[in-house]
């Protein structure tokens, strides 16, 4: 059963740093890309970050540039977000998703473009002081 697990969200303060986790099971993670996304109240679901199969093509939203950072431990089973210098607009639910494209050495973080059809429960992310 394919499945895709959050953790690492939580409450911090303005400034402050979170790494999420995207555990998965059921397939072998080095041969698909993985997108993270985030969903605010009220507004649409926006693409984070993504990172390719094979790990050398990383994507990230302007906004989070220098700020955030994807990574995957293939031997784990696991991509990570690392989240640097939060700001209260950083609060979301945070989801990663599998995008099924098999050894794809892109990634993109438009949903549309890619074949984005496993997804986590998410995860939530509250920056405020």
């Amino acid at each position: 059963q394919t499945q895709l697990v959050e953790s690492g969200g939580g409450l911090v303060q303005p400034g402050g740093s979170l790494r999420l986790s995207c555990a998965v099971s059921g397939f072998s993670l080095d041969r698909y890309p993985i997108g993270w996304f985030r969903q605010a109240p009220g507004k649409e679901r926006e693409g984070v970050s993504c990172i390719s199969s094979g790990g050398s093509h990383t994507n990230h939203r302007d906004s989070v540039k220098g700020r955030f950072t994807i990574s995957r431990d293939n031997a784990k089973n696991t991509v990570y977000l690392q989240m640097n210098v939060l700001k209260p607009e950083d609060t979301a639910v945070y989801y990663c998703a599998a995008d099924w494209r098999l050894y794809s050495p892109i990634c993109t973080l438009i949903p549309g473009q890619g074949r984005y059809n496993y997804w986590g429960q998410g995860t939530q992310v509250t920056v405020s002081s």
